[in-house]
């Protein structure tokens, strides 16, 4: 009889366990949302990262993981001289991650160097939104 007891406990402990550790999972685990910028036009890009800053406003910076992928045509915007390039600056500051594509910027002829510093780099634009979409990131085109 007593082992009997003894197992049900422990297996009661071990279910507690696992739920609490499930529990504490699920409370760290952060919102994730990979943005589309695939158009040479500040207007597009402010609204992004407008986008980008309410969602950080709305839920919390230290709760999202935002990654704003440029590729095509939006790779411009990215560039040192750009109209948007401070705010690209202000918002990788905040957190929010913004990665140039290589393929494009190969495709252009252009280098690193002409990109916004604060800026980070994928191979692709595509399959980069691709696989944080695998990865359980919401994908938001404004």
């Amino acid at each position: 009889m007593k082992q009997v007891v003894k197992r049900a406990v422990l297996g009661s402990l071990l279910v507690l366990g696992s739920l609490g550790m499930s529990t504490a999972v699920l409370a760290v685990e952060k919102e994730k949302v990979v943005i589309q910028v695939s158009q040479n036009d500040a207007a597009a890009w402010n609204l992004a990262l407008n986008n980008a800053k309410n969602i950080q406003k709305d839920i919390g910076a230290d709760k999202v993981d935002i990654e704003v992928v440029a590729f095509g045509p939006g790779l411009e915007m990215l560039k040192l001289e750009s109209e948007v390039a401070n705010r690209i600056g202000e918002m990788v500051d905040s957190g929010v991650k913004v990665v140039a594509c290589q393929n494009t910027m190969r495709n252009r002829k252009v280098e690193p160097a002409d990109i916004n510093p604060k800026a980070g780099f994928v191979p692709s634009g595509v399959v980069e939104i691709m696989r944080r979409q695998q990865q359980g990131y919401a994908y938001l085109r404004p």
